[in-house]
């Protein structure tokens, strides 16, 4: 069975590095708003406000933590029999973001949140395909946005770098195609194809050759660069054009560019 790979039509993409120690500007949003926001809000909205400027258009939020540091700051002060601010525990959910930006906008389009561990901004990035390709004249914008978790839940496996990517996505206006592939790490590729092919001798089917059908970006002659986390592989990919890898736990992530849809 072929990998699953799908291919996203890139309109604008923007990006807010993890390193940088400088304040967002969210001028957009409302003094009294803008102060309660935590700096996961603000680069996220940062990203979002830089790509999809004044089109309106669907938002798919992902994030692994969330406002994690924030709901742990609550259950301190729950646990230290102090009352629990109303805001912030309104500002603590999920999908806090993808409220502030709609109501800043204006926006009553549809919105989303994700969370998937460390395959968060792979499986936002195929929600965000599986909206438009549903209603290809609607624009989606993935924000993708994280921080690390408190050091008060120890290490993390495949821990985030932080910082935020937005991508607008669109038919109307597309400066290229983002390739993404979801398969088996090496080792449980081979274990996976093994199985197959007794699976298929067990049906007694009749002997078909298939193609390779995986995708060019998997397949292309330059070899993907592998990054620690999956932001870090899509902006490489973004950034140069140039294809990008993360392997996690079992699975392996590709990305490719390309000028025209594959």
């Amino acid at each position: 069975m072929p990998d699953p790979h799908w291919t996203i039509p890139v309109a604008r993409w923007s990006s807010w590095p993890a390193a940088t120690s400088a304040a967002p500007d969210i001028g957009f949003i409302e003094p009294i708003v803008r102060r309660r926001l935590s700096t996961l809000s603000r680069v996220a909205l940062k990203v979002a406000h830089d790509c999809v400027g004044a089109t309106e258009a669907r938002v798919v939020f992902a994030s692994r933590h969330g406002e994690l540091r924030r709901t742990t700051d609550i259950l301190r002060a729950i646990s230290s029999g102090e009352p629990v601010s109303p805001t912030a525990f309104s500002l603590s959910v999920l999908n806090a973001m993808t409220g502030v930006f709609g109501i800043a906008r204006g926006d009553r389009s549809a919105a989303s949140a994700i969370s998937a561990g460390p395959e968060t901004l792979g499986y936002a990035l195929l929600e965000a395909y599986a909206q438009h390709a549903t209603q290809p004249a609607s624009p989606v914008l993935l924000v993708y946005a994280d921080e690390p978790a408190d050091p008060a839940y120890g290490t993390i496996e495949d821990e985030v770098q932080g910082g935020a990517i937005a991508i607008l996505l669109s038919s109307e206006t597309v400066d290229g195609h983002l390739v993404c592939t979801r398969s088996a790490a090496p080792g449980e590729q081979e274990a996976q194809e093994a199985q197959e092919a007794q699976n298929l001798q067990q049906a007694a089917a009749p002997a078909v050759t298939a193609a390779n059908t995986a995708p060019e970006a998997a397949n292309c002659a330059e070899p993907a660069t592998s990054f620690a986390t999956q932001s870090q592989a899509l902006l490489h990919c973004l950034a140069t054009g140039k294809p990008a890898a993360w392997q996690g736990s079992g699975v392996l992530w590709q990305w490719g560019w390309h000028d025209r849809a594959v």
